[in-house]
């Protein structure tokens, strides 16, 4: 059945909600393009004379889509070498959605975005649904053929697992350059007593590496034993130079609402460190080096360009 083209632009004005929900959802850009994609499909082979109200139709179909997603995903990372972490997106990407409330953004967070994986799947379309774009537990409820009270119980224990007690300090592009400076001065010096300062004690270092590049397969947790881990992470070799293929350029960016660091080497992003900043100090180093999730905001990441670099290693 063919679009007319009102039902076209209907439909391409939703895009850029259903990618955002889907992202969050999958944790990745990749698969939230795919369930988008698949969205459309059965909306250009629906009835559409039948549907009341499109939104909703599309959401409840897309929700769909991604709840099959999350069931198959979790037994893929079941076999996924050494850790699982979401993909990172560049600040301006419509993957990120609204950001106007605190929840909005705290749910597109890296630190929220990896919380979530510990979710059953109908705990992450009610927590993502209700937090980031404010459906009435009604209207999920509808979704997820569930009854409202049912929904908002799954909320309820949803929010009690991602909630945690520290605050996360919301960060603009110059804000994040001055975290990602005082991190690189202190990752370079060579020393472990400024990471040390800079660190929560209770913080805690995820590298995903995916099986393509070398990567810590567990977490580091604590200040001292993060400090150490980031010192030989950052020190100068020419094994690691050979490894990345050149030197590196270090760049300050702002990356799901939060400041990272972009090693790039040549035209290619080959490394993402997002920092959780907190009022007490950086609360968790999440490090993505697997190329497979770095494909999107290499290209981002050009089309902003050129960029200088604060500092450059290897």
């Amino acid at each position: 059945m063919s679009l007319r083209t009102y039902e076209a632009d209907l439909f391409e004005s939703s895009r850029g909600r259903l990618e955002a929900i889907a992202y969050r959802l999958l944790g990745s850009a990749g698969d939230a393009e795919d369930a988008v994609q698949d969205t459309y499909l059965r909306w250009h082979a629906a009835d559409r004379k039948r549907i009341v109200t499109p939104e909703a139709w599309l959401t409840k179909v897309l929700t769909n889509l991604c709840l099959n997603q999350l069931t198959s995903a979790r037994a893929r990372r079941e076999t996924y070498v050494g850790q699982w972490l979401p993909e990172p997106v560049l600040a301006g990407d419509r993957m990120l959605g609204p950001a106007d409330t605190a929840e909005q953004r705290e749910s597109v967070s890296l630190a929220v975005l990896t919380v979530m994986e510990r979710l059953s799947p109908n705990e992450r379309v009610v927590y993502v649904l209700r937090e980031a774009f404010g459906y009435a537990h009604r209207e999920i409820a509808e979704i997820l053929d569930l009854t409202e009270s049912n929904c908002q119980q799954i909320h309820r224990r949803a929010k009690q697992h991602v909630t945690t007690d520290r605050a996360r300090t919301e960060v603009g592009a110059a804000a994040a350059a001055k975290v990602v400076e005082e991190f690189l001065a202190a990752a370079l010096s060579g020393d472990i007593e400024p990471l040390i300062r800079l660190l929560t004690g209770d913080a805690v270092a995820v590298a995903d590496g995916g099986d393509r590049v070398p990567a810590r397969r567990t977490p580091v947790i604590g200040a001292l034993g993060i400090a150490r881990y980031l010192r030989g992470l950052f020190r100068r070799t020419d094994a690691r130079r050979a490894q990345v293929g050149g030197s590196a350029a270090l760049h300050a960016a702002v990356v799901n609402g939060g400041p990272a660091v972009l090693v790039e080497v040549g035209e290619r992003v080959v490394g993402v460190i997002c920092l959780d900043a907190t009022p007490d100090g950086v609360g968790a180093v999440h490090i993505q080096v697997n190329p497979d999730k770095l494909e999107r905001i290499t290209r981002q990441w050009a089309a902003t360009g050129p960029h200088r670099p604060l500092a450059e290693m290897w």
